[in-house]
């Protein structure tokens, strides 16, 4: 096996010893292995599968000095040299393989090189797997029952025709295989092991210590695959590592390691909420009390709040708001005329009454956040109730002042308005209800009184044949373009097509029939 070492041939010396530096828990499947021609950084690897348990504890160097073999340049080799088998089987593919572990010297363009040689090789190939479900036919009908197929019938036949010739070349390579040094098998499933080991007159047993597992990825199994494996097993691996770095690397990694665990523990560390004063405990209280009085309405309940508990008209919401720092505001902003007027004209605990002129921290006044009218006017009323004189109405932005009366008449007067504007909108929905049904009334549509509601298919449609547009055959192959979009509308490419070609054929015959009308008998 002299292409394990190409550079160095190993010999017998206390200097050289297994690599154990970058060794982990468990078995790797390569042996490293230093050498005092080498740098530090450099190791050599081979494959654990090439040795037994004892060689490798202790043999290594030993085994890989016996098994290196001088190359030939003969023409011919014999199966009397050293070889291994190797084979591969599954999905209804198997290859085996005998290659002599002598390599073969070979001079190409004046280069010098070693190939493997190989003393015999087979490939088979069945149609054994179910195609686009996986797995075997066997498989199959030991998990759901045979199947009664024809593609079963035949995946059958050829998983029998398949065992019959592996076990027949198996045969004739006896010779062959008892004097390998190792056999190297791919055979996964019970199916592909009993196949190879699970007969009476078995070429070798499942127990041959012979027998090694591919210790590296394999692909199909074919002969190409098989000699790649071969060198792979075979050749020597050569591994850099500054283990001065690499250790660098994991002290690093360790304490970032670390530092990490420090930050998510201090993270989960909830710091301490501030302590709250009582002061600013019963302004919560109170700012909870009153805003939801304003949600619910309760003029007079905000009042009695105020007064009961000796807070001023301007009492201002805590935590801070910079929309609403002030119940005024609040009520202003959620339209709540009773509540404005209420805070405005009537003072709580013998104190002046709301301040209208406070500004919210975008300089706005209450009155600026009224969303409606029946708002703005308590803010007029009460400036009429109070007089001119009481507050700057000018920096309140408050217009003149009405009477109570006058905002009740504004009220229904705009209440008035909204009724008739809304009689209106419901007489020309009516109107045009009923002619859109006596101008189409076969596309009608029962709504939940009972009366027809015109579709909006049915409307375009008139529309269309308002405008001078021929609805033909009643689908509306005629009309606008908006009518044909609605007609195409969730229909496939092709229906529209087909659609598109009865409209075109319609208006064809339409031309038709008035070229004859207009034609003079006779000519």
């Amino acid at each position: 096996m002299t292409t394990l070492l190409k550079k160095h041939t190993i010999v017998p010396n206390d200097e050289y010893a297994v690599d154990k530096r970058n060794t982990g828990a468990g078995k790797p499947p390569i042996v490293w292995l230093t050498s005092p021609l080498l740098s530090e950084n450099v190791s050599l690897g081979v494959y654990r599968a090439l040795f037994t348990g004892l060689e490798q504890d202790s043999e290594v160097i030993q085994s890989l000095q016996s098994r290196q073999v001088a190359p030939t340049t003969k023409a011919t080799t014999s199966t009397a040299d050293p070889h291994v088998f190797l084979c591969m089987m599954g999905g209804g593919h198997f290859a085996g393989m005998v290659v002599s572990l002598v390599p073969k010297v070979t001079r190409k363009h004046g280069v010098v090189e070693r190939e493997a040689v190989v003393l015999a090789h087979k490939t088979f190939h069945r149609y054994t797997t179910r195609r686009k479900q996986g797995g075997s036919q066997s498989a199959n009908d030991n998990a759901k029952g045979n199947a009664h197929s024809a593609g079963s019938t035949i995946r059958r036949y050829n998983e029998a025709a398949l065992i019959t010739e592996i076990r027949e070349l198996l045969e004739q390579w006896k010779d062959m295989l008892d004097t390998s040094e190792l056999i190297f098998v791919r055979a996964t499933g019970s199916q592909n092991k009993r196949t190879l080991f699970g007969y009476d007159e078995a070429v070798f047993k499942a127990n041959d210590p012979r027998i090694r597992k591919f210790p590296m990825s394999t692909r199909r199994a074919t002969q190409k695959e098989l000699l790649r494996c071969f060198l792979e097993l075979t050749r020597l691996k050569i591994s850099r590592v500054d283990f001065a770095a690499l250790a660098a690397a994991e002290e690093a990694a360790a304490a970032a390691q670390q530092a990490s665990k420090l930050s998510a523990a201090q993270s989960k560390i909830v710091p301490s909420k501030p302590k709250v004063s009582k002061e600013e405990e019963m302004q919560i209280t109170h700012t909870t009390a009153l805003t939801a009085a304003v949600r619910r309405s309760k003029a007079p309940a905000i009042i009695t709040y105020l007064t009961n508990n000796k807070l001023s008209s301007n009492f201002l919401l805590h935590p801070p708001n910079r929309h609403t720092p002030t119940i005024l505001h609040l009520a202003a902003a959620s339209g709540q005329p009773a509540i404005v007027l209420s805070l405005l004209t009537k003072p709580a605990h013998e104190q002046q009454t709301a301040d209208p002129t406070i500004l919210n921290a975008d300089g706005k006044t209450s009155f600026d956040l009224s969303p409606d009218r029946p708002t703005r006017d308590a803010f007029r009323v009460a400036r009429h109730d109070l007089g001119d004189d009481r507050w700057n109405w000018t920096k309140a932005k408050v217009p003149p002042g009405i009477t109570k009366k006058e905002a009740d008449a504004n009220l229904e007067r705009e209440r008035k308005q909204v009724e008739r504007e809304a009689k209106e909108e419901k007489d020309r929905r009516q109107k045009e209800f009923d002619r859109l049904r006596a101008s189409n009334p076969d596309q009608t549509l029962e709504d939940r009184n009972g009366a027809t509601t015109p579709t909006r298919s049915s409307m375009l449609t008139a529309a269309a044949g308002r405008a001078g547009n021929r609805v033909l055959g009643g689908l509306g192959l005629g009309g606008t373009t908006i009518a044909r979009e609605e007609q195409t509308r969730g229909m496939s490419e092709e229906a529209v097509k087909r659609l598109e070609r009865e409209r075109r054929a319609r208006a064809a015959e339409e031309r038709m029939k008035a070229m004859m009308a207009n034609k003079a008998p006779g000519t």
